[in-house]
């Protein structure tokens, strides 16, 4: 019995330690983020995050097909901005199959340093220039964090 009682103390600290360091984790990079300023004003577009770091930053929202300004085969195009006003980077968004009335969730990540503001604009071609942003990888979900915390802690024991 005493065996039983000190392997269920084991599993609570042990359940104990992961919320703790997952609410640590959360809690440590969200406060990184910095919300970062939109220098335009189109209403087709609709950005409900952008955020900045020092290094990286984030940008995710709305684009909705309208019939006075049709988005289909079109490119938003975000220009990155430092606090300046250099431009750092840009990254374009195809708009493709979008029926009237309706809207396409668009998010990327960028890797920037000292981003302070973006700029949104509606083109109709791609521009090809050395300021376009390279693609980064989308943030892990939680079941591919614990997948690899998992696979990390058999290979190390």
């Amino acid at each position: 019995m005493d065996r039983m009682k000190t392997f269920l103390k084991y599993v609570i600290w042990l359940v104990l330690f992961i919320v703790f360091s997952e609410f640590i984790i959360n809690v440590g990079l969200n406060s990184s983020y910095k919300d970062i300023t939109r220098k335009d004003n189109i209403s087709q577009i609709s950005v409900y995050q952008a955020q900045a770091t020092l290094v990286n930053g984030r940008i995710r929202g709305l684009a909705t097909n309208t019939a006075e300004n049709d988005l289909n085969g079109k490119y938003i195009r975000f220009d990155i901005y430092s606090k300046r006003d250099v431009l750092l980077g840009r990254k374009y968004i195809q708009v493709k199959d979008l029926d009237i009335g309706s809207s396409q969730v668009f998010e990327f990540y960028f890797e920037l340093n000292e981003v302070k503001s973006f700029e949104v604009s509606i083109v109709d071609v791609k521009e090809d220039d050395d300021l376009e942003l390279e693609l980064l990888p989308k943030e892990l979900t939680k079941p591919q964090i614990v997948f690899a915390t998992v696979l990390t802690m058999l290979v190390l024991w």
